[in-house]
């Protein structure tokens, strides 16, 4: 809401990239899906990347430094085919920008996000593929990586009126994978959470009345010294822009 500037990380612009290969790589015929043709793309996807977003020429001090970040990245890429055969994999979209809107007691709740992968199997099946291009969350994180897979398979249930059978995150960086199986039920409970959640938010909004937390995010953030929780003064608050905060699944 406050749209303050936040410099990019090279761990963010990695993760970026490697997205933005795979993404390139799905588009290829199955066929072409092999660990050469993803470092081909490497290059050109960095190129790309770097014109749209010229913050990045700041993250490095020389071609060098550059270079060996490029192998890190490649690397990830190089894990990701030891985990699935893209070849093999029953890819429908890439990418999918994917709105709907879940209908609460407080009211319509709108619902945002973008899916990396979504597959559907001969058998008509679905599941929702995430790429991670960090390590398995440690302890303090595991309830916001259950709370994206739900909103996911919330936000593919409510969009084609389908239960996603099967929703996969796969971190790169460990080559871990966390497979959830959602159920209907289940999801119709989170369901009310979001509205609640939505409900909370439209009664602060007006007003700027969020309360900050402390939490093990905190030690990555770069907005501390604006954070009340940590002795910091926010800007003045912009006021409430309507839907245009609308939650979302994350990246």
């Amino acid at each position: 809401m406050d749209r303050l500037p936040e410099p990019p990380s090279r761990a963010q612009v990695r993760g970026t990239l490697v997205h933005a290969v795979l993404e390139a790589l799905f588009a290829r015929p199955a066929a072409q899906r092999t660990p050469g043709v993803a470092r081909e793309l490497l290059g050109p996807c960095w190129d790309a990347l770097a014109a749209a977003w010229p913050e990045t020429a700041t993250l490095f001090e020389g071609p060098q430094e550059q270079a060996l970040w490029l192998d890190s990245a490649a690397a990830l890429l190089d894990a990701y085919f030891t985990m699935e055969d893209p070849a093999a994999v029953p890819v429908t979209a890439v990418e999918n920008r994917i709105e709907t809107e879940l209908t609460g007691p407080g009211g319509p709740v709108p619902l945002r996000g973008i899916l990396d992968r979504l597959d559907e199997g001969p058998d008509g099946s679905l599941r929702v593929v995430d790429y991670k291009t960090g390590s398995t969350p440690g302890d303090g994180f595991e309830g916001a990586v259950l709370f994206q897979l739900k909103f996911y398979a919330l936000a593919v249930l409510l969009a084609r009126g389908r239960m996603p059978d099967e929703l996969r995150m796969l971190y790169l960086a460990d080559r871990t994978v966390l497979t959830y199986r959602p159920d209907e039920a289940e999801l119709h409970r989170f369901g009310r959470l979001l509205d609640a959640l939505w409900t909370a938010i439209g009664r602060a909004a007006p007003g700027g009345d969020f309360r900050p937390n402390r939490g093990p995010a905190c030690r990555t953030c770069d907005h501390r010294e604006r954070c009340p929780a940590w002795g910091g003064v926010p800007p003045p608050y912009p006021g409430w822009p309507g839907d245009a905060a609308a939650p979302t699944g994350g990246a």
